[in-house]
């Protein structure tokens, strides 16, 4: 099937609300036997969470609420998260120290809410964001879901965590998130990790359903060398946590280099390292060229 081809046939499954249902029967297709499918969905380690293997991450050179992807402005950041669905992405990757939660809900306001998935941050820590108060998870949360204009989330992280001794540390926050997720406010409840000590500790910690984790094959922006985390990180898979991948391009710095993109995602995926792919795509082209380079990365037992 030729590009032509493909253009036409996408446009021709136009969904509601102008959302190319298409594109990812198109991947899938392109996808062979044996290699990884962009489109694929899955369950986000014991979460019941469907999820795909791409996921949006809307915090490229984020901070004190703001992103390049709040940047772009309105019309801009929604056309992007349209074009990541229309190519079967269905992760939203948000936080507070982002400031990306109102835009998600209203770009994709055709699309049923349970046909993608938000995840999002709480900054506990001083600094990084506007504000100087720091309210228990229950009030931030239900803060959350008004920016985001949502009745859930599905996976609320505690965001960059980096001591070793933060389950003590956290420990109120981490049963308040408990309750949040008997109530049905969240689905999961998890970390982001940004120490190779806290990494250490969540495979054997039962409040943990899943983890934001930095991993790349260069070490660029991660906690550890790639031949120390990743270990650390299967073992955490074997647990039945889910495991995000982040900082996959470096935080941008193998944006130019198709060898770094390619070896690390058949680094990650090849190794099994991670389960979904969270990349600050800026660019529709930046996710199809993505989406080719998963889908030359052939599937092992790992």
């Amino acid at each position: 099937m030729n590009m032509k081809r493909r253009k036409f046939l996408a446009r021709s499954l136009a969904g509601v609300g102008g959302i190319v249902i298409g594109a990812p029967a198109l991947w899938a297709a392109e996808s062979k036997a044996g290699t990884f499918d962009p489109c694929e969905r899955f369950e986000l380690g014991k979460t019941k969470i469907k999820v795909s293997r791409m996921c949006l991450g809307t915090g490229m050179k984020g901070g004190g609420g703001a992103s390049n992807h709040t940047r772009m402005g309105k019309e801009k950041f929604e056309a992007l998260i349209r074009g990541a669905y229309e190519r079967g992405v269905r992760v939203f990757d948000l936080a507070d120290l982002y400031g990306t939660h109102p835009f998600v809900v209203p770009a994709l306001k055709k699309i049923r809410r349970k046909d993608y998935v938000i995840f999002s941050k709480i900054w506990f820590r001083r600094g990084g964001i506007k504000t100087q108060e720091r309210p228990d998870a229950d009030i931030v949360a239900q803060r959350f879901l008004k920016e985001i204009n949502t009745d859930y989330i599905d996976l609320l992280l505690l965001h960059c965590v980096t001591s070793a001794d933060w389950v003590n540390k956290l420990e109120k926050q981490m049963n308040i998130m408990a309750g949040l997720k008997k109530k049905g406010l969240i689905r999961a409840h998890g970390i982001s990790c940004h120490s190779l000590d806290v990494l250490k500790t969540v495979a054997a910690e039962p409040w943990v359903d899943s983890i934001h984790v930095r991993i790349n094959a260069y070490g660029d922006k991660m906690d550890g060398p790639p031949e120390v985390v990743a270990p650390i990180v299967k073992e955490i898979r074997k647990a039945g946590k889910g495991v995000v991948g982040m900082k996959l391009i470096g935080e941008g710095l193998f944006r130019n280099s198709d060898e770094k993109r390619d070896r690390t995602a058949q680094f990650v995926l090849g190794s099994g390292c991670a389960d979904v792919l969270n990349v600050g795509f800026e660019k529709v082209e930046e996710i199809d060229d993505y989406a080719a380079r998963i889908r030359k990365v052939t599937r092992t037992t790992a």
